[in-house]
C-alpha cells in the first residue's frame, strides 16, 4: 500500500447536526498518524472544482457543538456527467490526496462507492437524519433530529389540550419512517404514519374518536413526509435533485392528513411542519459522541488501507461495512417495531 500523507474530507447531501463533530474526529485522528487533512468544500462539487483547503487542529478544536458543517455541503452528483467523474479523479491527484473520507447518506456514500471502483481510495461515514443507511444502527444527525421533533410534539400537545384539537406534526423521512416512529414513541403521540406501512385512515380516525369519547378531547399525530397516500402526486412541482429525489416537503402530506382527520371526525385539526428545523442547531450528546468516534474510525480505516468501506455501529460496537452493502438497500423500520408503536396507542 502506498504511504498515506494527505487525506481529504467532505460532507455531502443534506446537512445535519453532528457533521462538525465528525470532521473534528477526522482531523484529530489524522494528526496521530501524521496525515495532513484537506477540507473539500460543498460536497462532491468541491472535488469536481478542486476547491479545498488545509484543516488544522486549531480549525476544528471548538466546532464540536456547532450545527451544520464548516465545509459546506451540496447534493451534487458527479455521476450525472462522465466529465465530472473524470474531474474528481484528476483533482484527487492534483490535490495530492491519498484517500477521501466522504461523510453522508445513501447518495454521498453511493458516489464514494462508485469512485472506489474507479480507483479513488474512498472511505465513508454514515450520516443522515433519516437513519436509513444499511449496515449501521446509527447515522449522524438522527438523534438531534428526533430530539427536536419530540420537543415539537410536546409543545403541540399543550396547544392541542388547550383547544381540544388534533395536532398533526409532519417530520422528515423519505423512504424510511425512523424519525416519525421514534418521535411518536418517545413523544407519546396518539398515532403515526410511516412510509413502510399503508395509511389506514379509518383505524386512525376511529382511534382519535374513541379517545375523545373516553375523555381525551385532543391528540397528536406524527406523519412522515414520505408517506404514500393514494392519489397524491409524487412530483407536484416537477422538481428533483441531482440524484432524482422529489422535494417531499412540497407534497404537503401533513396538511392532507390533517384535512382528512377533520373531515372524518369533525374535530378541529391543525398542522405543523418541523421541516429543516430538525437539521440545525447544536448536536445532542449522542450525536457529538458517536460522530466523533465514526470520524476517528474512518481515519483508522484509511491507515489500514481498507477502502470502499465505512465504520458502522452495530450492537454498540464499531464494525467495518462495505460501502456496496451500505448503499445496496434502504434500512427500513421493521414491522415488529411498528407494531410496538401501535401497541402504545391507547
Amino acid at each position: 500500500m502506498p504511504e498515506i500523507k494527505k487525506i481529504g474530507v467532505l460532507t455531502g447531501g443534506g446537512d445535519s447536526s453532528g457533521l462538525n463533530a465528525a470532521i473534528r474526529g477526522v482531523v484529530m485522528r489524522a494528526a496521530d498518524y501524521g496525515y495532513e487533512v484537506l477540507g473539500i468544500h460543498d460536497g462532491w462539487a468541491g472535488l469536481i472544482n478542486g476547491d479545498a483547503a488545509l484543516l488544522s487542529i486549531d480549525d476544528v478544536r471548538e466546532i464540536l457543538s456547532h450545527g451544520g458543517t464548516i465545509l459546506g455541503t451540496s447534493r451534487t452528483n458527479p455521476f450525472k456527467k462522465e466529465e465530472d467523474v473524470v474531474k474528481c479523479i484528476e483533482n484527487v491527484k492534483k490535490l495530492g490526496l491519498d484517500a477521501v473520507v466522504a461523510i453522508g447518506g445513501d447518495d454521498t456514500l453511493g458516489v464514494a462507492n462508485k469512485l472506489s471502483q474507479r480507483g479513488v481510495p474512498c472511505v465513508g461515514v454514515p450520516k443522515t437524519m433519516d437513519n436509513d443507511v444499511s449496515g449501521t444502527d446509527y447515522c449522524i444527525g438522527f438523534d438531534t433530529a428526533v430530539t427536536v421533533a419530540v420537543d415539537a410534539v410536546e409543545r403541540l400537545r399543550d396547544t392541542a389540550r388547550s383547544h381540544r384539537r388534533i395536532m398533526v406534526l409532519e417530520v422528515m423521512g423519505r423512504d424510511a419512517g425512523w424519525v416519525a416512529l421514534v418521535t411518536a414513541m418517545a413523544g407519546g403521540a396518539d398515532w403515526v404514519l410511516i412510509p413502510e406501512v399503508e395509511p389506514d385512515f379509518d383505524a386512525m380516525c376511529d382511534h382519535l374518536l374513541k379517545l375523545r369519547a373516553a375523555g381525551k378531547p385532543y391528540g397528536v399525530v406524527v406523519v412522515s413526509e414520505g408517506v404514500n397516500i393514494p392519489g397524491l402526486a409524487e412530483e407536484p412541482s416537477g422538481e428533483t435533485d441531482a440524484f432524482g429525489h422529489v422535494r417531499l416537503g412540497l407534497r404537503g402530506v401533513g396538511h392532507i392528513v390533517g384535512n382528512e382527520i377533520e373531515k372524518r371526525t369533525g374535530i378541529q385539526t391543525r398542522v405543523a411542519v418541523v421541516g429543516h428545523i430538525q437539521r440545525g442547531g447544536s448536536p445532542t450528546v449522542t450525536d457529538r459522541f458517536y460522530a466523533t468516534r465514526l470520524g476517528m474510525a474512518a481515519v483508522d480505516l484509511v491507515s489500514r488501507g481498507e477502502f470502499g468501506k465505512m465504520p458502522a455501529f452495530a450492537g454498540g460496537e464499531i464494525r467495518v461495512v462495505d460501502l456496496a452493502t451500505a448503499v445496496g438497500k434502504t434500512k427500513l423500520v421493521p414491522e415488529s417495531l411498528y407494531e410496538e408503536a401501535v401497541a402504545l396507542f391507547k
